[in-house]
């Protein structure tokens, strides 16, 4: 049977999908980005006599994330690929133009060409847990802007009260927000056995490891700890060029900006105050790395560990991590 591969551009309100079936030959669908859509997607491909296709899009959170499981609930092959991984192919195809419907194609095409690997939909208290943790954020980081515009000496009293009233009732939300995690994993002991193994681990607490459940779902499931090192983009990417050009390794950062952020204040404390981790950076540093490399090295230590801890189901061993 031959096979047809759907690229799929995906948008906060639209998605436009590309059909591509032998001979190259080409079909554009655009839906709305509702469970209406999705279905009047999945008839419109039975009319065009597709029983199972390759679709193919790029990871933008929830909203890819929805149509990935709903394909994937058809009996659909589906693939959600690192943005990066798209430009690069599309900078490979000299691609000029830029449209929904263009992009959807491209996608298209890179997944009939680059069979990128199938996509496992996280299950559904790690999707609870993922939207608890964003929700979380959000509160915290609106508190500390209410915070800060207090502190900046407002001078109406109305606008101060106001201001006071905002923080309190974002500090009741972020505590009840709290709650609801620490109740999702008294529901999930098999979740909350492998946020306690993380929370082993030298600068990592009990919140830093629940982000890291959010969001790498299926952590475990990864073939390699290198597979682990580049989702987050934690991978260095060296710069040669012929004898003449050189230029520093850097990390890739071609990965989950989510997973590096929530890794480098970890990284800070276990340097600082983690067994194996001072001497790790002493070492580092004696062979003339500069202290930014270093951390960026101790965060894809720290992702090594992390892959190792919850593979083996066992608590951090410093003798293990950081033998010779």
């Amino acid at each position: 049977m031959l096979q047809a591969f759907l690229g799929i551009d995906v948008a906060k309100h639209k998605v436009d999908v590309v059909l591509l079936k032998e001979q190259n030959k080409l079909k554009h669908k655009a839906i709305t980005q509702t469970p209406e859509g999705f279905a009047e997607l999945q008839s419109w491909l039975l009319k065009q006599g597709v029983v199972q296709v390759h679709a193919c899009l790029e990871a933008t959170g929830s909203y890819s994330e929805d149509l990935a499981i709903f394909l994937q609930e058809q009996g659909h092959r589906v693939s959600v690929v690192n943005p990066a991984r798209i430009s690069a192919f599309a900078k490979s195809q000299l691609a000029r133009n830029k449209t929904d419907k263009i992009d959807a194609e491209l996608i298209a095409r890179f997944c009939q060409t680059q069979n990128p690997e199938l996509f496992i939909a996280p299950s559904p208290a790690i999707r609870e847990l993922q939207v608890l943790v964003r929700h979380l954020d959000n509160l915290t980081e609106s508190l500390q802007r209410e915070k800060n515009r207090l502190e900046a000496a407002v001078k109406s009293k109305a606008v101060v009260q106001s201001i006071q009233t905002l923080i309190q009732v974002l500090k009741e939300e972020i505590r009840k927000t709290r709650k609801k995690i620490e109740d999702l994993f008294k529901d999930h002991p098999d979740i909350r056995n492998d946020r306690d193994l993380l929370a082993t681990i030298p600068g990592i607490g009990d919140l830093t490891a629940s982000k890291l459940l959010a969001e790498i779902p299926n952590l475990k499931r990864y073939e390699s700890v290198k597979q682990l090192v580049a989702f987050a983009g934690l991978n260095p990417r060296q710069y040669m060029s012929g004898s003449a050009v050189y230029k520093k390794a850097h990390i890739s950062k071609t990965g989950s900006s989510r997973v590096r952020k929530m890794l480098f204040m970890p990284a800070l404390v276990a340097k600082t105050k983690g067994e194996g981790f001072k001497a790790f950076e002493k070492q580092l540093l004696k062979n003339g790395k500069a202290k930014m490399v270093v951390v960026g090295a101790i965060m894809r230590k720290l992702l090594h560990i992390i892959y190792g801890v919850l593979k083996n189901n066992k608590p951090f061993d410093p003798l293990l991590a950081f033998a010779a």
